[in-house]
């Protein structure tokens, strides 16, 4: 024998025949609540996903149905070439192989640049390892002297 259920409109639990009480709105539809407990709480205007006794709260929190469902495996993004309207994929391909070759004299300057740099870092090291003596204040420490009135203090 099938007994007709039907469900809380507040905590979406069963309602079987003969139980829980019928609530009609001012617009005219009807609720049906399973409890006092969930009366009361309707008409003090509580969220029901808020309570967790609720189903609404469990469906929020993802509680109960993970049991049989495993989760899904993310794909792995593979990488293909397609060929672009009116090119092939060799034609694309031999695009990319040719680049500009950098002629000997650029080369050579770009050498020369990044010595120049490595030389002034070097020269930079040597000079505050040699200065040891004067203390090293950060910039947010050191004082500020305001020109206008002479007076070094911080804002």
């Amino acid at each position: 024998m099938v007994v007709k259920t039907e469900l809380c409109s507040f905590s979406e639990n069963r309602v079987y025949p003969g139980h829980g009480i019928r609530f009609i709105k001012r617009d005219g539809q009807p609720l049906l609540l399973s409890s006092s407990k969930s009366k009361s709480l309707y008409n003090q205007r509580k969220k029901p996903a808020k309570l967790t006794w609720t189903q609404a709260w469990r469906r929020l929190n993802k509680k109960g149905k993970e049991e049989g469902v495993a989760k899904k495996k993310a794909r792995r993004v593979i990488k293909v070439q397609r060929a672009i309207v009116g090119a092939t994929l060799d034609e694309l391909s031999k695009k990319r192989q040719i680049t500009k070759p950098k002629s000997v004299a650029t080369e050579a300057a770009l050498k020369e640049v990044k010595e120049r740099a490595k030389t002034a870092a070097g020269v930079k090291k040597a000079a505050v390892v040699t200065k040891g003596a004067a203390p090293v204040i950060p910039k947010n420490q050191r004082p500020i002297h305001n020109a206008r009135s002479g007076a070094s203090t911080r804002r």
